[in-house]
């Protein structure tokens, strides 16, 4: 059983995210995902602007709104949100791998996270402890990256114009609690 790992700020999580694991259940490429919203990012310049909480409801409104063969095997879990202090995906890849003892745990990344892998906390060890899904970027060849027909979305433009982006009960989360200037 191969267990994927999604981690990701997910400020908000939008359509070339929903994209991902859909492509990843639907092609077998995993058996799992575990969607886990970002505590304290540590590689990412300034802090989430919806908090902890806000995040992981619209991660759950988003996987709500897959089809029902998607979404029995994806699940939200808000283990770093709740982790005091910084977040690191070694930490959060042990407590997935103690939860799942048989299963492979696999991290997705995109092809420019995976470029800077090696800046993550203990990424020697994370690297033995885990595998990397690498999902290439929208027109981008990476070689060894997967090719899923990615969306070319951007969290940073959502947030000031794009709503269709999202799914329809993210779009109304987010107007609802006036993110993001809404």
């Amino acid at each position: 059983m191969i267990v994927g790992l999604y981690g990701g700020t997910f400020d908000p999580i939008h359509n070339g995210h929903v994209h991902v694991i859909t492509q990843l259940i639907s092609r077998g490429l995993v058996d799992r995902i575990i969607v886990v919203p970002a505590g304290q990012p540590q590689l990412r310049d300034g802090q989430p602007h919806a908090t902890g909480a806000q995040r992981r409801a619209m991660c759950q409104l988003a996987i709500n709104s897959l089809p029902d063969d998607v979404k029995s095997k994806v699940e939200v879990n808000p283990i770093e949100i709740l982790r005091e202090g910084p977040s690191y995906t070694i930490d959060t890849v042990a407590a997935i791998a103690a939860t799942y003892p048989e299963a492979t745990v696999a991290v997705i990344v995109g092809t420019d996270a995976f470029a800077k892998v090696d800046q993550w906390h203990r990424s020697a060890e994370l690297q033995e402890l885990a595998d990397f899904l690498v999902i290439d970027r929208p027109g981008a060849k990476t070689p060894g990256a997967i090719d899923i027909g990615a969306l070319n979305i951007s969290a940073t433009e959502i947030r000031t114009q794009l709503e269709d982006q999202v799914p329809e009960a993210v779009a109304a989360y987010i107007k609802e609690n006036n993110l993001y200037g809404r």
